[in-house]
């Protein structure tokens, strides 16, 4: 008899519905650092660059206009923490106003190559400048958001007769961090990299809105899954070394000296600060207040126009697409 009940009570177990039976919550799946895999809007081509000795590759596309063609390109650049995908919105825009768009992913970011170089805003800006000579582009319009719009400012400076319209998206750099945010060796930032966490990649980003939609936690998986690739260390040295770029070679002062005519779209709850967690909470408040740097970079700009956006925080193409695009659209068909 005990084994009978011992035979029936395994038959009623292996005959239960697997609802009742718990479920193993899946692990998040590693994405590779050169995102092998992840969807982007449009094709993507490479350019083949030999760097500081080494060979790479720069991801970018190139996207025809889908509306009636006015003969017009528009390059987007991306910020740090981000890649080309993001302006699928703002590439889909473009591209029905008639518009060319090209969009890179730098060289560190994106689907592009990842090697261990001494980055600059003056490298980043020539590989643009030969991108565009690749693709028989002598002049265009230059949009670049956060990081993306230092690296604009750098493109304009260095290539002014290639830059018709300079646009800039909540950019980072309208102050000088090196003033007021305490320095770290590019190993200790590294170090740091190597610790981050989903919550820490959440949390940073959520700094970037007024409110958190779910529809932005796509950019904190990216982030993270690459965290769990094998190839990571090599990722958190490039972001380490970016850091220290932005850090080091400011652009802000250089603002007068810009020829082309500047677009400056800032939302005004923005308080991104580089190097953030290194700064006394006494000092925070001082930086990162774009309402006033918004409309001392207007000044200091020879040919300046300011879109001042109430209620939105760092990246408008996310949180105010329709007033964005207007603003854009409208300064570019000027």
């Amino acid at each position: 008899m005990p084994a009978q009940r011992l035979l029936l009570a395994l038959a009623l177990l292996l005959s239960a519905p697997v609802s009742a039976q718990p479920q193993a919550q899946k692990a998040p799946e590693a994405l590779g650092i050169a995102m092998e895999g992840y969807p982007y809007p449009a094709p993507v081509q490479y350019l083949p660059l030999t760097i500081q000795g080494q060979d790479v590759r720069m991801a970018y596309m190139d996207v025809p206009p889908s509306g009636k063609a006015n003969g017009r390109t528009v390059v987007l650049l991306h910020g740090k923490n981000f890649f080309g995908a993001y302006w699928r919105d703002t590439l889909r825009a473009l591209s029905q106003a008639g518009y060319r768009v090209v969009v890179p992913d730098q060289i560190g970011f994106g689907k592009s190559s990842k090697p261990a170089i001494d980055y600059s805003f003056h490298l980043l800006a020539s590989n643009t400048k030969r991108l565009l000579e690749q693709l028989g582009i002598q002049k265009a319009a230059v949009v670049g958001h956060s990081m993306g719009g230092m690296l604009a400012t750098r493109f304009a400076r260095l290539f002014p007769e290639a830059t018709t319209h300079l646009v800039l998206e909540n950019p980072i750099g309208l102050e000088d961090y090196r003033f007021a945010v305490p320095w770290r060796s590019t190993e200790e930032l590294y170090r740091g990299q190597l610790g981050t966490t989903e919550e820490s990649i959440r949390n940073y980003q959520k700094t970037y809105y007024v409110t958190w939609r779910p529809e932005y936690d796509e950019y904190v998986q990216v982030m993270f899954r690459q965290t769990l690739s094998g190839e990571y260390p090599r990722l958190a040295w490039v972001s380490a070394a970016t850091e220290q770029m932005i850090f080091q070679q400011p652009v802000v002062h250089e603002f007068p000296l810009v020829q082309a005519p500047v677009l400056l779209v800032i939302g005004q709850e923005d308080r991104t600060v580089v190097g953030r967690a290194r700064v006394a909470p006494e000092n925070l408040s001082k930086l990162g207040q774009y309402p006033e740097l918004g409309k001392r970079a207007a000044k200091a700009f020879p040919r300046a126009s300011l879109v001042e956006l109430p209620g939105v925080g760092h990246i408008p193409h996310f949180e105010a697409p329709e007033k964005w695009h207007t603003a854009l659209l409208g300064f570019l068909g000027k």
